[in-house]
């Protein structure tokens, strides 16, 4: 009966987690790249094996303002949102000193951004309702690091810091962020 999206869904582990959302009985909001003839396979595929309302959202993780579209779009659509887990993400290895700045730039805006923009437009909401569930896929390099991935690992450090505020902001609200 709860509502998520799953951002990186369309394959790998976001769209494992979707799945299983979906098993457990949450209508699903789907978000990534890929064939569009796939990804509504996908979509009908779900709602045939779980008896739930999938829908897709193409949101370029790396803006913003779509994301937070999407959040709106979501509570507009299926008149709330419960969960949010917080799993698209992009990697590209480099040492520190030849690392292309546009490649810093996009993994900062999808890896880390863009959980923010998500977070920040949905919170309101789960406060509304007294009720929300934040997941933020850190991996491990959230706590370690590994050469050459400057931009990944500056990203996944802040994700389990922005994911530590959010915690301690809605302490007390219903909405957790884990």
């Amino acid at each position: 009966g709860k509502v998520a999206i799953v951002t990186g869904s369309t394959s790998g582990i976001g769209l494992g987690i979707a799945r299983e959302l979906a098993r457990l009985g949450a209508d699903i909001v789907l978000n990534g790249f890929g064939d569009p003839g796939e990804i509504e396979k996908i979509c009908s595929g779900i709602e045939r094996e779980d008896g739930v309302r999938v829908a897709y959202d193409g949101a370029d993780m790396s803006d913003g303002e779509a994301v937070r579209g999407m959040i709106a779009a979501t509570i507009e659509n299926f008149g709330r949102l419960d969960i949010l887990v917080n799993n698209a993400g992009i990697q590209f290895t480099a040492p520190v000193e030849a690392f292309p700045p546009a490649k810093w730039k996009a993994i900062l805006d999808i890896n880390l951004s863009a959980a923010f923009h998500g977070i920040a437009s949905a919170v309101p909401q789960m406060k509304k309702q007294r009720w929300g569930r934040i997941v933020n896929i850190a991996s491990t390099h959230g706590l370690v690091a590994s050469t050459h991935k400057a931009a990944y690992v500056a990203a996944k450090h802040g994700l389990v810091g922005l994911t530590k505020v959010v915690g301690l902001e809605t302490a007390g609200s219903g909405v957790t962020c884990n």
